[in-house]
């Protein structure tokens, strides 16, 4: 059975990835009455008082909202709510398996800005985080940005951060791989969205400044047509070059942009020991295999089936339990 056929039937199969369970049966007239009425009024009561007793008599502390509105799900773009569904079932699914938390997926069918932030506001009191998910840029910074002002709980954009810091964490490892320093490197991003953005940024802050970045229309430079907060930290020199012409004696190739995107030739051009991160998902810029082949030390990409996986699954378990 290929691949596409074993996960149509595993999820057909399975209704889904994941379900809800009780922690106490209820089985007598007794426990009914702990459980529900009576009983339940008495924890009402004491969080009337003191809405923090959520976090001591409900699941709430431990409890994850996972919102996407569809926009950009995965490498399959803009598919919606409905078809977003079993990536956020695979999300909650890692979070319970990695780090026990309970997540919910929660899908809107909507992609207003202003609609998105007002209804994970109105949400908010089920949940002790919320894991923004799959929703484009720019939009998905603003919303970020207004939850965070808004809400008392952590709020973090997983395609941004979390990828950021995977990105990050596989970095230095390679770095230290092929013996090279963060100071010295040329550094080529392709892609200059949600993950894009927040993967420059960090980098730069983490020492590496010398960083040229590509989107569908180009460099980013002066008069980009987007992305135009990147110039703070990308193209110092102010080049108008192409991305084959970036690659001729880069160190480090990170792309979260489109599939096939990357040639051996490109890869070819690089210095000596040159990072191949090529992240796009389903299809990377360049196949794991081919960019071996050209030459690269340290190649990886956003897939489980070949060596080097660099994905956010990897941080938002931990992340999140450590923020809970």
């Amino acid at each position: 059975m290929n691949q596409e056929k074993e996960a149509l039937n595993l999820h057909r199969v399975l209704n889904g990835k994941i379900e809800t369970k009780v922690k106490k049966t209820i089985e007598t007239k007794e426990e009914l009455a702990l459980v529900y009425t009576p009983g339940v009024a008495f924890p009402c009561l004491e969080i009337e008082k003191n809405k923090e007793l959520s976090y001591e008599y409900t699941w709430k502390k431990n409890a994850v909202a996972i919102i996407t509105d569809g926009s950009a799900v995965l490498g399959l773009g803009n598919i919606g709510p409905d078809a977003s569904l079993p990536v956020m079932e695979g999300k909650a699914a890692i979070f319970k398996q990695f780090a026990n938390i309970d997540a919910i997926p929660i899908p809107l069918d909507t992609q207003d800005t202003q609609e998105i932030i007002r209804t994970i506001q109105i949400i908010a009191p089920s949940f002790a985080g919320i894991n923004l998910e799959d929703i484009s840029a720019p939009r998905c910074i603003e919303i970020e940005k207004a939850l965070e002002d808004s809400l008392d709980i952590p709020v973090f954009h997983d395609d941004q951060h979390g990828t950021a810091i995977v990105v990050l964490a596989g970095l230095i490892n390679a770095l230290k791989v092929v013996k090279k320093n963060k100071e010295h490197i040329n550094l080529v991003v392709s892609g200059t969205g949600a993950a894009g953005s927040a993967i420059i940024k960090l980098l730069y802050e983490y020492g590496i400044k010398n960083i040229l970045a590509f989107n569908k229309d180009g460099i980013i430079k002066e008069n980009s047509s987007e992305a135009m907060d990147l110039l703070e930290y990308t193209n110092k020199d102010k080049l108008d070059i192409t991305l084959t012409e970036a690659m001729v004696k880069a160190d480090v190739f990170v792309g979260v942009s489109a599939g096939n995107l990357l040639t051996q030739t490109m890869v070819k051009s690089m210095n000596e020991n040159a990072i191949v991160f090529a992240l796009a998902n389903p299809v990377p810029e360049i196949s794991y295999d081919d960019a071996k082949i050209a030459g690269a030390s340290v190649v990886a990409t956003g897939r489980s089936d070949k060596p080097n996986q660099i994905n956010n699954a990897l941080v938002f378990p931990g992340l999140f339990r450590g923020l809970l």
